[in-house]
């Protein structure tokens, strides 16, 4: 799976960089889009949905905010947060978790900006993701044919998780300054060594605590401010 993503990312910086090598006006149109800047808040609403559709002995919600601010060269920094809780309630096991989480990192557009205005984006990003972890108390029972039932409990324990995660995605400026877009995501668990006894069911902003790699999907309604837009023209 890793390989996989690698690979990916590698086409498509290849891609990217014959594609500016192809033009060597490249400098001068560059300098005159990136006088432009923008920051974008956007929030993941498919997971809106997704919570919703939530019932049973297994729950999980999750809230996810991203924040990015275009530097030059169709490059993006990029700041995403949020939060969630995950339940399982079985007869012979139930526990709660929740957590906060933040993720830092790079998006680099795929398709070169033409004029100033031009904001949308086909992307491949890299991310560094860690999440604060507070999981309840587990009750549990084991019935065993010469024991009988045996009970206990886990005690309540505080996890931090650290993980990696490879993306792509889109981001579609459907009406000035309103952005539509989806992501993938495959991540990777840093520190899965620590998530080996009763991990948490559910990691907002990483997944299945007993996973050490995962994929995900966001769908993003995002909404962008720009500043010292001058009206310059590419020479030709």
């Amino acid at each position: 799976m890793l390989k996989y993503f690698i690979s990916i990312l590698l086409l498509g910086f290849c891609l990217h960089a014959a594609a500016q090598d192809a033009d060597e006006s490249d400098e001068q149109r560059n300098a005159i889009i990136d006088s432009a800047h923008q920051v974008r808040l956007g929030f993941d609403v498919g997971k809106l949905l997704f919570n919703q559709l939530q019932n049973g002995k297994q729950k999980k919600t999750g809230y996810e905010i991203e924040f990015d601010y275009y530097h030059r060269k169709d490059m993006f920094f990029v700041l995403e947060g949020g939060w969630g809780n995950g339940s399982l309630n079985y007869s012979d096991l139930s526990y709660k978790s929740s957590n906060i989480f933040f993720r830092g990192g790079i998006n680099k557009s795929l398709l070169p900006r033409l004029r100033q205005n031009d904001w949308d984006m086909a992307f491949i990003g890299l991310r560094y993701g860690v999440g604060f972890i507070d999981r309840s108390a587990a009750d549990y029972s084991i019935t065993d044919s010469t024991w009988g039932v045996v009970s206990g409990t886990f005690p309540a324990t505080n996890l931090t998780a650290h993980w990696i995660e490879l993306t792509g995605g889109v981001r579609v400026e459907i009406i000035k300054q309103v952005f539509l877009g989806w992501s993938v995501r495959g991540k990777f668990l840093l520190n899965g060594k620590k998530f080996t006894e009763l991990p948490p069911y559910y990691i907002a902003g990483y997944g299945r605590g007993e996973k050490n790699s995962i994929f995900d999907f966001n769908i993003y309604l995002g909404y962008a401010l720009r500043w010292d837009k001058k009206a310059k023209h590419i020479k030709q």
